[in-house]
């Protein structure tokens, strides 16, 4: 018979209690220093934060397990609990973005009874949120000041920490296979298009033939010249008169084929078959913008506490953390499918055929 008194577990040993509760150390409170009240505010709500960053890890560890695989069934139960997974994630980020007006609670005067024994240490160097971020596919070299990320020196990483997320890095990403997914979509078979009633003659695809059509026609004076953005992103077709800075910012992340499947998602993502990869999509996007809101909320929170003042891990500061909103989305390109968009009602017919692939009653 199992031991019935080593199952009754208490709440306190279950959590771990004695050993969370314990590890808040405040500097100030060190003998020969003076107490500052607000150093244990400030330990607290940054340990939260790595809690929270750790869960986030723990749910892209699943959710890239689910993408990883070779084939995945969109009507199975891996593609429900990617999407309640990836929703759990932009959660989270919301709760964190919450998290950070606490410390609005502290004054910039209360922040410097302490500041100074903080460094060289700084929130730069949590490595569990350099880890998020490049498990979403947040690549070094594309980082604000990516020269930052490769100090081991002072205010850097150890080279253990720096190691882990250049491990990371080259790792499948979320964004590589979010991409190698969405390029497996089989819906531009030519099998599912033999009824398809073409309105243009073909040089590209036939519904990509008439939807560039549509597109082309629907722009403005002004917008003439996205036509060509919208060859380059989706066919790589790049025009003779543009330069390469202007194809610099247009070039994707995905590949043209993903960024097809995922323009065909949207458009028709009432169909039953794309009800959850739409939303998968939507919610990467949502993710993007609520980390794009915590680094902004940070960056406002620095600014208040320090102004101008150089950061304690000798980064730029706010400085810094400013240019990382701007810079730091991941799922930019998905986002920005919204500029190829044309009206519901101008979109072109599928063929029955395809109709059925699309439907709850496909074979």
């Amino acid at each position: 018979m199992p031991n019935m008194e080593s199952q009754n577990i208490y709440y306190k040993d279950y959590l771990n209690l004695s050993g969370i509760l314990g590890s808040q150390h405040p500097i100030s409170f060190e003998p020969g220093n003076i107490p500052a009240h607000d150093e244990m505010l400030f330990i607290i709500i940054h340990q939260a934060f790595e809690l929270w960053f750790k869960q986030i890890l723990f749910e892209l560890d699943y959710i890239c397990g689910i993408f990883g695989k070779e084939k995945i069934n969109d009507n199975s139960e891996d593609m429900n609990l990617a999407l309640h997974r990836l929703k759990r994630v932009e959660k989270i980020l919301g709760l964190l973005n919450q998290q950070v007006t606490i410390l609005d609670t502290m004054t910039p005067m209360d922040f410097l009874e302490f500041r100074n024994l903080l460094t060289p240490a700084s929130g730069f160097q949590s490595v569990q949120f350099r880890l998020l971020e490049a498990r979403l596919g947040l690549e070094m070299d594309k980082r604000h000041h990516a020269d930052y990320y490769k100090r081991t020196n002072q205010g850097g990483f150890n080279q253990n920490d720096y190691q882990a997320i250049n491990e990371v890095e080259h790792a499948p990403t979320l964004i590589k296979l979010i991409n190698n997914w969405l390029e497996r979509m089989p819906f531009f078979e030519m099998d599912h298009w033999q009824s398809y009633k073409k309105e243009t003659e073909n040089t590209l695809h036939p519904f990509w033939n008439d939807y560039r059509n549509i597109y082309q026609q629907g722009l403005t004076e002004r917008e003439t010249g996205k036509i060509k953005d919208f060859d380059f992103t989706f066919f790589e077709i790049i025009p003779k008169d543009m330069a390469e800075e202007q194809l610099s910012v247009l070039r994707s992340t995905l590949s043209p084929a993903a960024m097809r499947a995922a323009l065909f998602i949207m458009l028709y993502r009432d169909f039953p078959v794309f009800q959850n990869s739409f939303q998968i999509l939507d919610t990467l996007v949502d993710i993007d913008n609520q980390l794009a809101g915590w680094r902004h909320a940070h960056y406002r929170m620095v600014r208040r506490m320090i102004g101008m003042r150089v950061g304690t891990g000798n980064t730029s500061g706010s400085g810094y953390l400013e240019g990382a909103v701007s810079k730091h989305y991941v799922f930019r390109d998905i986002a920005g499918l919204s500029t190829y968009l044309i009206e519901r009602k101008k979109l072109p017919k599928l063929p029955e055929e395809l109709i059925m692939k699309l439907s709850f009653f496909a074979s």
